[in-house]
């Protein structure tokens, strides 16, 4: 009889083999074989930083600046009258429309009232009016020349100079127009006062060393002191804030 054994196991060997050689096959082009070398990792993705969100921009907001208004006098109406205005220009009022002449416009510390100079009854006088040029009253009613108010930090008080006495002189009253003080009470021409911050003393200007200098004296009229003393003309004296 012929026998068939060897023949068997030797067919099942070779199937075996050729299964393997397919497999190793398949596994090797998975890998991405057939380029010679060791399989290419995938890139990983690159982190990127994320991008800043663009918040849209608000349109800005224009606040007005301490105070918000701002008085002047103007003689476009043909005689001089206060005006007010917005810190932008826009809004000139004119406040005391009157035909006489209305000018040096002063501010009160709270913004409600501005007193000014006047000569609607005749002589130049010191009024105070509300801000929207109401309630317009005459404090001082002197036939002298009075002018340059100017407002105690506290709003009690208002100097001014007249020459009342015979010449120019700085005097201080309540802002009712009551309690009218002489303060420098000298020969010579002392005029424009300008409150310090604090309210206790007040500078001006006067001529009584022979030419114009800046001087300072205490709230009540003491201590009037000579603080440039310099040949040339000093005048118009401002506090810092």
């Amino acid at each position: 009889m012929p026998k068939h054994g060897g023949s068997t196991v030797k067919t099942a060997s070779v199937a075996m083999a050729f299964l393997l050689v397919v497999c190793l096959a398949a596994l090797f082009a998975a890998c991405g074989g057939g380029g010679g070398g060791a399989p290419t990792a995938e890139p990983s993705p690159t982190a990127t930083a994320e991008e800043p969100t663009t918040r849209p921009t608000a349109s800005p907001t224009v606040s007005p600046p301490a105070g918000g208004k701002i008085a002047f006098h103007s003689d476009r109406d043909g005689n001089r009258e206060v005006y007010a205005m917005n810190a932008d220009g826009s809004g000139q009022t004119n406040l005391t429309n009157n035909p006489a002449e209305d000018f040096g416009p002063a501010w009160s510390p709270d913004s409600r009232r501005i007193a000014f100079t006047s000569n609607r009854d005749g002589n130049a006088e010191i009024y105070v009016m509300n801000a929207d040029g109401s309630g317009q009253t005459r404090l001082t009613n002197n036939p002298a020349i009075e002018g340059v108010a100017a407002w105690s930090p506290d709003g009690s008080r208002i100097a001014f100079h007249s020459d009342r006495d015979g010449n120019r002189e700085v005097y201080a009253m309540n802002a009712d127009g009551s309690g009218q003080t002489n303060l420098t009470d000298n020969p010579a021409g002392d005029v424009d006062p300008a409150w310090s911050p604090d309210g206790s003393r007040i500078a001006f200007h006067s001529d009584r060393d022979g030419n114009a200098e800046i001087y300072v004296m205490n709230a009540d009229g003491s201590g009037q002191t000579n603080l440039t003393n310099n040949p040339a003309e000093d005048g118009l004296p401002a506090w810092s804030p």
